[in-house]
């Protein structure tokens, strides 16, 4: 009797939690930080994440580094798109290690899957996600990474408690996100995030900001650890 009332508490529990997500989805707007929500980058504008500039702008070699992932590490690109971090994420790993590149729009997967194919990236999975789940096997990964892509998410909630199921003991989640405490940045405001605003909503989903790394031009390297 005792086992059937915890699952019957757990199934409102779980009821409680999607009518939450759509009351989310419904809003735009974070019930916690209150911050708006971005749109999501088109496949049309892919050309934006390949420009020449990035380098110079977001330095993401100097990112990964700051990683310090080891060769054979399992790792998660969300929200890849067409797959400019997945593929330094691949030659980081090596040949023994495995990158899940993720994306919620099948022309996004279509131009991730040209890279792999042309580059050889033979440790390289894409994955069509849904807005609320990435889909990531359980207990899979060292590391999951977002690279400008948490603050576009609709469900952030729930994509958060997918990824830390998918994170092994002790795996790391990883926000790159443009400042917002800095005006001089020339990104919209919806496409910039806070260091209290992704404490505060991640950490809601049993995470713990371990490191704020202000090395980058522009961005904050955000890094939690699965609690």
């Amino acid at each position: 009797m005792l086992a059937k009332r915890h699952r019957s508490v757990a199934g409102v529990a779980f009821l409680l939690a999607i009518a939450a997500a759509v009351a989310i989805a419904q809003t735009g707007v974070h019930p916690l930080s209150g911050r708006r929500f971005a749109q999501p980058m088109s496949v049309e504008g892919a050309d934006w994440l390949d420009r020449a500039e990035r380098d110079q702008e977001e330095d993401p070699d100097r990112a990964i580094d700051v990683l310090k992932l080891q060769k054979g590490a399992a790792v998660a690109d969300i929200g890849a798109g067409s797959g400019y971090i997945t593929e330094k994420l691949s030659k980081k790993v090596g040949p023994m290690g495995k990158v899940y590149a993720t994306d919620i729009q099948q022309g996004m997967i279509d131009l991730l899957s040209k890279r792999i194919a042309k580059r050889k990236l033979a440790n390289v999975t894409p994955i069509l996600s849904t807005q609320d789940d990435p889909r990531l096997p359980v207990e899979s990964i060292d590391l999951a990474l977002m690279v400008d892509v948490y603050h576009e998410l609709s469900q952030p909630q729930l994509v958060l408690r997918h990824i830390k199921a998918a994170l092994k003991p002790g795996g790391r989640l990883v926000l790159l996100e443009y400042r917002k405490e800095d005006p001089n940045i020339p990104i919209r405001p919806e496409h910039k995030m806070s260091v209290a605003e992704a404490k505060l909503e991640v950490e809601a989903e049993g995470f713990k900001l371990t490191t704020t790394n202000e090395d980058l031009p522009r961005q904050h390297i955000l890094i939690f650890t699965r609690q």
